[in-house]
């Protein structure tokens, strides 16, 4: 099984989440996909490729790390990126309920995590 296809247990709060990292085709995509362990609720943050947004493969080689050409990268392999990423997304909302899946773009978090 690959890094990016591992799932991992993070406490945000009074919540675990289990989460997982992958890149998807087509179109060119990173993803975290987070799911709360007892509600079923599940938070799918997305990168997809785009001018001045990188995402991994291709030229970096890299899996798991998206970057923007202003400058700034994360690695989304990393539990301390993720847990920015699911707090700086939950804060923005919408919380996903019970047993949904909310879809939602990483870019506008990106710089959360990325300026630390």
């Amino acid at each position: 099984m690959t890094k990016g296809r591992r799932i991992r247990r993070l406490v945000a709060g009074d919540r675990a989440w289990l989460w997982s990292t992958r890149h998807r085709h087509p179109g060119c995509r990173d993803e975290v996909f987070l799911r709360d362990e007892d509600s079923g609720a599940a938070l799918r943050i997305v990168f997809d490729q785009a001018p001045g947004r990188i995402t991994s493969g291709g030229f970096t080689g890299a899996t798991g790390t998206v970057s923007a050409s202003g400058g700034g990268h994360l690695n989304l392999h990393e539990p301390g990126v993720v847990r920015r990423l699911l707090d700086e997304a939950l804060r923005r909302g919408p919380v996903p309920a019970d047993g949904a899946v909310v879809e939602a773009d990483g870019w506008p978090l990106f710089d959360a995590p990325a300026g630390d």
